[in-house]
C-alpha cells in the first residue's frame, strides 16, 4: 500500500511540474499562507482541497472535532507561530455535519482518553440543551450541535492572548466560523467572523469588559 501511495505522490508530482514548472521551486523558498485553518482530523475534510489552494497558501491545525482548547499546548504553538510568525490574516475555524467527535460526545458512552478531549463539546450541549431538544429531528440537532461548536471555537481563539497581542500590534487578522457539509461538498459561513476588540465585545457581550484586550 506505501508503494501505491509513493507512485500516486510522483503522478502528482509530474502534473504539478507540467502546470508549473517552478512551482515546487517557490514553494521551497518561503511559506507566506494568508490562513489558518483550524479543522477536523476527520479524512473527508481535506483543507485544502476543499477550497481549491495549493500547498502553501494554508497553515492547517487538525484535531478530533475542531476544538480550539486555552490549554492544548499543540494548539496554542500553532496559533501562536501562524499569528506571530507567519502573520496570517485568516483564521478558518472550520467544522463539518456529521462529525463522529461532536456525535461521540453526546452519546453517553465511555471512550477513554478521548471522552475528556471532548469535554467542551459536552459543555456546549449543556449551554444550549433546552435549544437542541427543541428539534425534533436528530440529524438536524446534530448539525446544530456541529454549528454550536464552531461558534464556541471562534470565540476560544478571539478571546486569545495570541490574537489580542496580534490586534494590539495593529496587524490585520479576523476569526470565522465555517461549516463543511460532507453530504453535498459545500462550505458556509456561519454569519460570525471577528476582526478586533469592538467585534469581540459585540459578539461576546458576557466577556468582562476588562478582560477584552488585557494581557493574560
Amino acid at each position: 500500500m506505501v508503494e501505491t501511495l509513493l507512485r500516486n505522490n510522483l503522478a502528482w508530482a509530474e502534473r504539478k511540474r507540467a502546470q508549473d514548472p517552478e512551482f515546487f521551486s517557490r514553494l521551497a523558498a518561503q511559506q507566506t499562507p494568508r490562513y489558518l485553518w483550524i479543522g477536523c482530523a476527520d479524512s473527508r475534510v481535506p483543507a485544502n482541497e476543499i477550497i481549491g489552494l495549493d500547498p502553501g497558501e494554508v497553515f492547517v491545525h487538525r484535531n478530533i472535532a475542531n476544538l480550539c482548547p486555552p490549554a492544548d499546548s499543540n494548539f496554542l504553538s500553532v496559533l501562536q507561530f501562524a499569528t506571530e510568525q507567519l502573520k496570517v490574516r485568516d483564521v478558518l475555524v472550520t467544522g463539518h455535519y456529521g462529525c463522529g467527535g461532536v456525535r461521540a460526545a453526546v452519546a453517553g458512552e465511555r471512550l477513554g482518553l478521548i471522552d475528556h478531549w471532548l469535554q467542551p463539546i459536552r459543555d456546549v450541549y449543556d449551554e444550549h440543551v433546552c435549544d437542541l431538544k427543541a428539534i425534533a429531528d436528530e440529524v438536524a440537532r446534530e448539525d446544530r450541535l456541529c454549528e454550536l461548536n464552531v461558534l464556541a471555537q471562534v470565540r476560544a481563539v478571539a478571546q486569545n492572548p495570541f490574537v489580542h497581542e496580534a490586534w494590539r500590534r495593529g496587524q490585520e487578522l479576523e476569526v470565522h466560523g465555517l461549516i463543511y457539509s460532507v453530504r453535498d461538498g459545500i462550505l458556509n459561513h456561519l454569519d460570525v467572523s471577528v476582526s478586533g476588540f469592538d467585534d469581540l465585545k459585540k459578539l461576546f457581550p458576557d466577556r468582562p469588559s476588562a478582560l477584552i484586550g488585557a494581557s493574560v
